[in-house]
């Protein structure tokens, strides 16, 4: 049988037809970033060659998005005519609590932590992906108090058994919220300082009630199934019992002492949540209808180790563990405060910012769930992409979205809606102090809303370890997978810290667990990211960190 040949001019003609085809496609884009002419599909936002504007020589640049920007003051406008006042604004803030943790994220029955009342708000709200806190749990409470990242605020590490070091001198938001007019309350886990400068209601609320350090400080060396070198000898369970850090709950209004109410130990500990819900209901039930709003930051015990579950909740998890009974308190928790919100006829007027200081404490298991590398402790995705959402009914379209999000963005968003928006802002701090936050309320509010952030500093101490663009992270520092302390690890507190010869490059979409560097193949991506890189070094000149605590 012959072979038919096919002519070279109608090979030409075909090949000259699907160009031509692809090219109409292209022309046909619409979009801030279509090119006349070239090939290919636009991205709905790219960041990586976005232009942003300077508000104050003290804050971070933002990418101006007018339209959405108008959006949302027409809908603030109407809220506030329809409610008589600004808006309330609450912060709920888990403790090493993972990405793949609650349902909304692919987790909740699928690891036995059923979250359903969670998952169910979580549907109703604007779920990001994309959402960032500092690698633990001390540096992210400081971050979202002051707007600053962990380079900038210099609490580094967690604080620990009294250590110096806190938010004394710092403008914090609960400062500027109570300047505002703003009724200022915090419950729960406050870990940023027990020096008396850096109490909560030394630093702007006006009531406190929880205690001032973290979980495990309070019963690992009292309980010996976890450490029984301290709990069964005398001499070290004494030397630790003496330490001059506060072991209680505590209560304390704005100014005044600290209240020691009960000391905490591994048998109370278990009804912490429950008390401490308990006195947030009342605090909410006594704003029902109040002429001022109020700002409500609460940061449950839960899910930090060690986990005693509530008597009512053991065993109530699918997985029956410590921790997975706690993520099902955790879910009737965040139930209770919104049902009690919807009943006082406040849930409308309220903006709820829900997500978990770090990632899982991979360290002690069994611990909470990530789909990324890393954990607690690391600047791989694991350690710091949180578990996060932002419920306001009525105002915030429920939808999806991996624009960029920082933890300090709540600093601003939350000034913003109280009347100090964007270089207002940075008047209001000390000209010494760099607010590396951004408003997003435009983000949040318009319905199509994007993120107003371009890009995305990890930190390991001082130093920036990576910088996220789009879904490009340029990595100069990791954790790497340890030899020496566990076989395959990947960083965490004990974890090997690198620097990179060059950088590694990862593609976040294609590569979410950063398993291969991209960088020798992609080196167009280079430009972008080290121009972004250069740009914060020049702020770190000029707003040097600070050193309160680090393990340098």
């Amino acid at each position: 049988m012959k072979r038919m040949m096919i002519p070279v001019w109608l090979i030409a003609a075909l090949w000259g037809a699907i160009w031509a085809t692809q090219a109409v496609a292209a022309s046909t884009i619409t979009g801030p970033t279509r090119v006349t002419g070239q090939p290919g599909y636009n991205q709905p936002n790219q960041y990586l060659t976005a232009q942003t504007v300077n508000l104050a020589d003290n804050m971070e640049p933002v990418i101006n998005n007018p339209d959405q920007a108008a959006e949302a003051r027409q809908k603030l406008t109407a809220l506030e005519k329809r409610a008589g006042k600004r808006p309330n604004v609450v912060i709920f803030l888990l403790d090493d609590v993972g990405y793949s943790d609650f349902g909304f994220n692919g987790g909740g029955p699928a690891v036995g932590n059923d979250t359903p009342d969670v998952d169910r708000i979580a549907s109703q709200s604007l779920i990001l992906s994309s959402a960032y806190s500092q690698p633990s749990c001390s540096p992210t409470r400081a971050t979202i108090m002051t707007g600053e990242n962990m380079a900038h605020h210099g609490i580094q590490i967690p604080v620990m058994y009294g250590q110096p070091g806190g938010l004394a001198g710092m403008t914090t938001l609960a400062a500027l919220m109570s300047r505002q007019g703003y009724t200022t309350q915090a419950v729960g886990k406050w870990h940023m300082g027990e020096n008396t400068a850096s109490l909560p209601q030394n630093v702007g609320f006006d009531d406190f009630r929880g205690f001032l350090s973290v979980s495990d400080m309070y019963t690992e060396w009292r309980d010996p199934q976890y450490n029984p070198e301290v709990a069964l000898s005398p001499q070290r369970y004494n030397y630790i019992l003496n330490l001059p850090f506060n072991k209680s709950d505590v209560h304390a209004v704005k100014g005044g002492q600290l209240e020691n109410l009960y000391e905490i130990n591994a048998d109370n500990i278990k009804n912490l949540d429950q008390k401490w819900l308990d006195y947030t209901v009342g605090f909410l039930n006594r704003q029902k209808d109040a002429a001022k709003p109020f700002f409500l930051y609460y940061a449950p015990r839960a899910c930090h180790y060690d986990n005693y579950p509530n008597d009512y909740y053991r065993g109530r998890s699918a997985a029956h563990t410590n921790y997975g009974d706690c993520m099902v308190e955790v879910n009737d928790i965040f139930r209770k405060l919104v049902d009690t919100l919807e009943a006082n006829g406040e849930l409308d007027n309220t903006i709820i910012f829900f997500g978990s200081d770090n990632g899982p404490e991979q360290e002690i298991q069994p611990a909470a769930k990530t789909m990324f590398r890393g954990g607690k402790g690391s600047t791989w995705e694991g350690g710091v992409r949180s578990p996060f959402f932002v419920y306001w009914k009525g105002m915030i379209a429920p939808r999806r979205s991996d624009g960029l999000f920082d933890f300090a963005d709540m600093f601003n968003t939350s000034l913003s809606l109280a009347g100090l928006p964007g270089a207002e802002l940075g008047k209001a701090v000390p000209s010494t102090t760099y607010i590396d936050g951004i408003d997003q309320t435009s983000f949040l509010l318009a319905d199509k809303g994007v993120s107003n952030r371009k890009s995305i500093f990890y930190f390991w101490n001082d130093e920036v370890s990576a910088v996220r663009v789009d879904e490009f992270k340029m990595m100069f520092k990791a954790q790497l997978p340890d030899t020496v302390n566990r076989m395959g690890y990947n960083g965490g507190f004990a974890g090997t810290v690198g620097q990179a010869w060059t950088a590694m490059v990862f593609n976040l979409y294609s590569d979410p667990k950063e398993e291969e560097s991209v960088l020798a193949r992609h080196t167009p991506l280079e430009v972008f990211l080290l121009a972004e890189y250069r740009r914060y070094l020049s702020v770190l000149k000029k707003y040097p960190p600070r050193h309160q605590l680090s393990v340098k």
